[in-house]
């Protein structure tokens, strides 16, 4: 399927084949060429960039600005590859109207997809005010990180039996507002399995186990590029962060040495004749 264009339709179709759905965050043009050069289904252009790219503590302060240029320069890259955008905190809180109004401004301006909002059953009236709009919404229950302070932190959620039925009738009334996909993140295993078994739609899993019908990470964890340090469910599939450091480290040594850049290999050629003439015009300037 690596050359076939992933569309909601297509992601539908993938679970009820069986296939499982992989996803990546992705916050700029040159990442997003590198990943759909790969075999990712889709990629989220999270608030987690924030974090990933701004240096926020938390994703609370992303803007929509934020959003949407983050996400049109992502889509610039891409051509095949499915493009989900984030609803910033607070882009929709307020109204169905509100959320219609900057839902459409990340597809129109951000020229994604899809867009994802966080929240269950209390924010159905939105996720289906911007489906009847015909802009298809990514629902996200479980850990929903633009709700830390009420979390009291980034907890898993699900472990008691009142929070795991909460969760199951989440899914469940996203799904009927209109959700094409459900994210679960930080939810137990189990749960997110029986969720995953019970919806009609496809779930996309963050730390809720591999019995969803996709995953998504975001891709600095997945590369090591944060010193080692990732969430328990992030495995490291390369330490591209290491690669990095390295390749500083001996660009500026070489160049605090001088043995970069060499002449003749990484340099362009002037005749002496122009070189003469440019010196003969030196002198004459000085001499004046």
């Amino acid at each position: 399927m690596k050359d076939k264009k992933r569309t909601a339709t297509l992601l539908q179709k993938m679970k009820e084949n069986g296939e499982k759905i992989s996803m990546l965050t992705c916050y700029d043009y040159t990442t997003a060429t590198l990943v759909e050069a790969s075999d990712v289904d889709a990629i989220l252009v999270g608030d987690s960039l924030g974090m990933t790219m701004l240096g926020y503590e938390d994703t609370l302060p992303v803007t929509m600005e934020d959003m949407i240029h983050h996400t049109a320069a992502v889509s610039r890259g891409l051509d095949k590859t499915f493009l989900v955008a984030d609803m910033p905190f607070m882009s929709y809180h307020l109204s169905d109207e509100q959320a219609v109004e900057n839902a459409g401004r990340l597809i129109k301006e951000g020229h994604a997809q899809a867009v994802k909002l966080e929240g269950g059953a209390r924010f159905a009236s939105r996720i289906r005010a911007i489906t009847d709009a015909q802009i298809p919404v990514v629902a996200h229950i479980g850990l929903t990180p633009q709700s830390i302070h009420a979390f009291g932190g980034f907890k898993v959620q699900g472990k008691n039996e009142a929070r795991a039925i909460e969760i199951l009738e989440d899914a469940k009334k996203v799904e009927e507002a209109g959700a094409i996909l459900v994210t679960l993140e930080c939810v137990p295993e189990k749960l997110a399995t029986l969720i995953s078994k019970e919806l009609h739609v496809p779930t996309i899993g963050i730390g809720a186990g591999a019995g969803c019908d996709g995953q998504v990470l975001v891709y600095q964890d997945m590369l090591g590029m944060f010193g080692g340090i990732a969430p328990k469910f992030a495995k490291h599939f390369a330490n591209v962060g290491d690669v990095m450091k390295d390749a500083f480290t001996t660009y500026s040594k070489e160049v605090k040495e001088g043995s970069f850049p060499v002449s003749g290999e990484h340099t362009f050629a002037i005749t002496d004749e122009v070189m003469d003439a440019v010196i003969a015009h030196t002198k004459g300037e000085n001499n004046d």
